[in-house]
């Protein structure tokens, strides 16, 4: 399984500066930020899969965009997103409603449509082809949001999509007999540790309390950086949890499991 980051900034700025977004092997996608727009029109073609963490704009930016862009090159399969009931209904009630944009689940035609919704409960496994699954895992956000569990078969990949202080997540994680990578949001530096809470994301001192919970070994990325607190918060990172060796998620960057 081949993982690539299309996009992992807490917000935008220059060229290497994209919102959440991962490619999992050429078929799969986490998650549909700015990111996505940087893929070639092949490459978005063979998109078959979109699981969504949750509703922001930053994580489903180019949902409706790719959606649009590949119908005619398909050969009538549709899109399949995943995501959970609540998640999807603010999807189809928001954004796929014809006023900010068409309900590709209804054309070309209800019976042979370019977009299919199919609901994901917390805790279930997707079985893909090539012995690969997806798992969702808890989050806590201002909105339904969910976490995932990428496993190849020999390793595994975990990230957390946005969320806070989540002590359901953890036993959960502690279960990966071969948990590899983590993959950690934390949004905000410790100046702003109110604003973290508010709007249920992690800082860096929120973080150290939720690493100690963890009891496996894994090498840990840190993703959704706002773009102007960059090198503050991961000095802060590396004060709070140095112990951890804590590095950078880089877009582009590549992970193989």
């Amino acid at each position: 399984m081949k993982i690539r980051v299309l996009g992992c900034s807490g917000g935008i700025g220059g060229r290497h500066l994209r919102t959440t977004s991962i490619l999992v092997d050429h078929d799969v996608l986490i998650d549909a930020g700015t990111g996505v727009a940087d893929l070639s029109l092949a490459e978005l073609g063979a998109i078959d899969h979109v699981f969504i963490t949750h509703s922001h704009l930053d994580h489903i930016t180019c949902l409706p965009l790719l959606i649009d862009t590949v119908m005619d090159m398909r050969g009538g399969r549709p899109v399949t997103v995943h995501a959970t009931d609540a998640t999807l209904s603010i999807l189809k009630t928001h954004i796929f409603n014809w006023s900010v944009w068409p309900d590709f689940s209804q054309i070309p035609s209800p019976e042979a449509p370019s977009l299919r919704f199919k609901t994901l409960r917390l805790g279930q496994k997707i079985a893909l082809d090539g012995g690969r699954s997806i798992t969702a895992l808890p989050a806590e956000h201002t909105v339904p949001a969910v976490g995932y569990h990428l496993d190849s078969g020999r390793t595994s990949l975990v990230f957390t999509g946005d969320t806070t202080v989540n002590d359901a997540f953890w036993p959960k994680v502690n279960k990966i007999a071969n948990l590899r990578y983590l993959i950690i949001e934390t949004a905000f530096s410790n100046r702003e540790r109110q604003l973290a809470i508010a709007s249920k994301h992690l800082c860096p001192s929120m973080l150290a309390e939720e690493l100690a919970k963890l009891a496996r070994p894994a090498d840990i990325f840190i993703t959704h950086l706002k773009p102007g607190q960059i090198e503050l918060t991961m000095q802060e990172i590396e004060e709070c949890v140095g112990d951890f060796k804590p590095r950078m998620l880089q877009n582009n960057q590549v992970f193989e499991l």
